[in-house]
């Protein structure tokens, strides 16, 4: 890999300041013997290994400059469009396997890649080619009255490691985030999509190599199944920062499993609250969007609260049932429908479900109080909705409901890091601390204090 990259880098001499004083890759470590080590010390030897040729490329990473991650970005994406008959191949094996397994329609949905969503990834890493690289961006700064100069600059957090499950397309996200950012990525994608990101992993390697950047900066430790995320989450030093994103379960095990520091992405048990001045079209076609246009992701709709002023359920439930979304009503608010719209009692377990699926919790509350109340109940604090023609109740809603995104008439889907300009994603983080909400490049740097002086000392 050396010299890949003392090739390259006479070949591309406005890159050669890029990686100027940073010393070579060392050898790796020993290889292990093909296969699935049987004993718990070869495993973690072997992901130690991994995660410690991780922090020598991030150290690369760290020192290239904008240009020369962009160029990885796009190779990437040209590498992804030129196999993409090999990324679905793999892929139907996947898919195969999760039917087969009794895998439910949402996880096979998520699992699945076509031509369109291959081209929404490539797309994705050209819209994160064209964003500014936050790596040396300058938080703040000022001068002291002593002369000290002071600078906080976002600068690459290392090596990140994520651990996700039946998403494919993670693994490209993921991937490209953390190259742009100045990063070395470790994954654990899952056994669900394991051929299929052993298609992909290996297309982000050799992209990296083909413009001389270290293949070392994505890995993944699949091979060693769930024995080798456990090492992982315990690589304490060796791992800089540990992202979960997957289902209630996946997350809460590595949070209360983790000796590396996490950032939380939760469930989306989101809600959109239709309050009695909303306009009836308007609703109509944000709940349908919000519930139907991809209901197994985490910023679907799951629960629709009505103002009892409100006029609209009757035609927002319709719309809805046509589109073959099942009912889950409170006993208010199936007293409201026509007798041709079938729904069925909604139970406390309703209110708190992340269905994923085509189901609709519905309640209908008699003020923005009460709807804050529920929200605050029962929300995981991902995203919430008010639709509303009056400014005072929207005002009032964004300043209550504490969630990672709020979002005043419009559909829920919008949360997302691709619809809100921030290239692609990490995920949504429904934590306060560092990130919150979508993560995109900023998420995934720290800060350093830079301090210069001219000879100053402490009194």
């Amino acid at each position: 890999m050396t010299e890949a990259l003392t090739h390259k880098t006479a070949e591309n001499s406005g890159d050669t300041a890029a990686y100027a004083g940073v010393p070579p890759v060392e050898s790796p470590a020993a290889s292990v013997p093909a296969g699935v080590p049987l004993s718990s010390g070869d495993v973690e030897a072997a992901v130690h290994a991994i995660a410690d040729r991780s922090r020598h490329a991030a150290r690369r990473m760290a020192m290239a400059n904008r240009a020369w991650k962009d160029r990885a970005l796009r190779a990437v994406g040209d590498a992804l469009q030129g196999s993409t008959s090999a990324i679905l191949s793999a892929n139907a094996r996947d898919v195969a396997a999760g039917k087969a397994n009794g895998t439910s329609a949402a996880m096979l949905d998520r699992l699945t890649l076509t031509e369109a969503r291959i081209a929404g990834l490539v797309a994705a890493l050209e819209n994160l080619a064209g964003q500014p690289d936050p790596v040396g961006n300058v938080v703040r700064g000022q001068t002291l009255p002593n002369g000290l100069r002071l600078r906080q600059v976002n600068v690459p957090m290392g090596v990140v490691a994520a651990i996700y499950e039946a998403r494919p397309n993670v693994t490209v996200d993921i991937a490209g985030l953390a190259l742009k950012s100045g990063n070395a990525v470790i994954l654990r994608g899952g056994s669900a999509a394991e051929a299929t990101n052993e298609v992909l992993v290996r297309i982000l390697r050799e992209a990296l190599e083909s413009v001389g950047l270290p293949a070392d900066a994505v890995q993944t430790v699949d091979q060693y199944g769930r024995a080798g995320a456990n090492v992982l989450m315990r690589a304490r030093g060796r791992v800089d920062v540990l992202i979960p994103r997957g289902g209630r379960e996946l997350i809460q095990t590595v949070v209360t499993n983790s000796a590396v520091p996490v950032i939380e992405t939760g469930e989306g048990n989101v809600h959109i609250f239709i309050d009695e001045s909303a306009n009836e079209e308007m609703a109509v076609e944000i709940l349908l969007n919000a519930k139907t246009q991809r209901p197994s992701v985490c910023n679907t709709v799951e629960t629709l609260l009505v103002h009892s002023g409100s006029t609209v359920l009757p035609a927002v439930a319709a719309a809805l049932s046509k589109a073959g979304v099942r009912l889950h009503a409170d006993e208010r608010v199936r007293a409201s429908l026509p007798a041709a719209i079938k729904a069925e009692p909604a139970t406390d377990e309703d209110w708190g479900t992340e269905y994923m699926d085509l189901d609709l919790a519905v309640a209908m509350v008699d003020s923005l109080d009460e709807a804050v109340k529920h929200i605050r109940t029962w929300s995981t604090g991902h995203t919430e909705a008010i639709l509303t023609n009056d400014l005072a109740n929207a005002e009032r809603f964004i300043a209550e409901v504490d969630s990672a995104a709020v979002i005043v008439n419009a559909s829920t889907r919008f949360t997302d890091g691709g619809e809100l300009g921030l290239g692609a994603e990490v995920g949504i983080s429904t934590q306060k601390l560092h990130a919150r909400g979508p993560m995109g490049l900023t998420e995934l740097t720290t800060t350093k204090w830079i301090v210069q002086g001219e000879g100053q000392v402490r009194g």
